[in-house]
């Protein structure tokens, strides 16, 4: 019996553009955008920033360097913000939903402290909710210091909530992520990104 559900943010909750992401970086000045910004897993100092090895403010002088020129918070924060192609509000209803009937929702997430200065603030739904209003509990890779498929950051999760992997769905849009899980016993889900997943959820439930 499913008790509690995983969700991954970016490719699930939110539509991500990796091309979005990359233009507004290459915009910045960072020729190689498309070789250092993976779609799933990134490298560099875009890697180390999401893998918690380096801080924010360690991220915007390595990228001022990188491109020649003093960049600010913001200017990070607007480029990271370049993979947010969409926040349905279909996923936000259906996360209200799932925790009315019961469910504990856990946030597990490969990202950074620029995506997150937006989803942990008022401007996340539109309505002056943050992303901890559909939440019962948010483990970011940065945080951790641990990116998925990292065995370690799924483990870290289930023992920190005490949950049991048979008791567990994990939805995520991406296959490596999800084949992870799966070996340790979890239940996956593994929507495409930008899919409506909202009903087909219910079939694994």
């Amino acid at each position: 019996m499913i008790k509690n559900i995983i969700f991954d943010l970016g490719g699930v909750i939110m539509t991500l553009s990796h091309p979005g992401g990359v233009k507004r970086f290459k915009e910045l000045g960072v020729a190689d955008a498309e070789k250092q910004l993976d779609p799933y897993t990134q490298t560099g100092i875009f890697g180390d920033l999401e893998g918690g090895r380096i801080t924010a403010e360690e991220f915007r002088l390595a990228l001022s360097k990188m491109v020649g020129r003093e960049v600010t918070f913001e200017e990070c924060k607007y480029c990271w913000l370049g993979y947010r192609a969409d926040l349905p509000q279909r996923n936000l209803d259906v996360l209200k939903k799932l925790r009315r009937e019961g469910y504990r929702l856990i946030l597990l997430s490969n990202t950074n402290p620029f995506m997150m200065d937006w989803a942990e603030s008022g401007e996340f739904d539109g309505e002056g909710n943050s992303i901890h209003h559909y939440f019962d509990a948010l483990y970011m890779s940065y945080r951790v210091k641990a990116m998925k498929p990292s065995e370690y950051f799924f483990r870290y999760v289930l023992e920190k909530e005490g949950i049991k992997p048979e008791e567990t769905l994990f939805v995520d849009d991406g296959p490596r992520n999800v084949a992870m899980a799966a070996d340790m016993g979890i239940h996956t889900f593994c929507p495409e990104n930008g899919s409506d997943w909202t009903d087909e959820i219910y079939k694994y439930l």
